[in-house]
């Protein structure tokens, strides 16, 4: 069994991997097959084209490697479920947007793998403490 010697966590567009920075400066001092790995997450994610997903990449000390996906970031899902471009430039000022509970529990039953939150409440509030953090009401 090959030891892990390196984990590398990278947030790369779904689908659309390319061995050119910033993936290929991240993945080439760890001596890996920078190709094999653009080809395997570009068709691991093909069918959530347009998110950012989060990847956790094992590097063995035989070259190989494994690589497991996280679940795009909170922060993400807001925008994506609000269908907003950027959230406010200065939270605590302005507002960019409203959010409702029905979306707020949308968010966290999609994020619910990658919290750490026992229950589906805790799991909205953490949520919902994002989203005003990006300066977008929660009704």
């Amino acid at each position: 069994m090959a030891n892990i010697i390196k984990i590398i966590k990278l947030q790369i567009p779904a689908g659309k991997a390319t061995p050119a920075p910033p993936i290929g400066t991240a993945l080439g001092p760890a001596g890996i097959n920078i190709g094999d790995f653009v080809n395997k997450f570009n068709e691991a994610t093909r069918e959530k084209m347009g998110d950012i997903i989060p990847v956790e990449l094992s590097v063995y000390d035989d070259r190989s490697f494994d690589f497991i996906m996280k679940t795009p970031p909170a922060s993400r899902l807001i925008l994506k479920k609000l269908d907003m471009k950027k959230a406010s430039q200065k939270p605590g000022i302005s507002k960019a947007g409203v959010i409702t509970a029905a979306q707020v529990r949308e968010v966290a039953q999609q994020k619910m793998p990658d919290l750490n939150a026992n229950t589906q409440e805790a799991a909205e509030r953490i949520i919902a403490g994002t989203a005003r953090s990006m300066g977008i009401n929660v009704k």
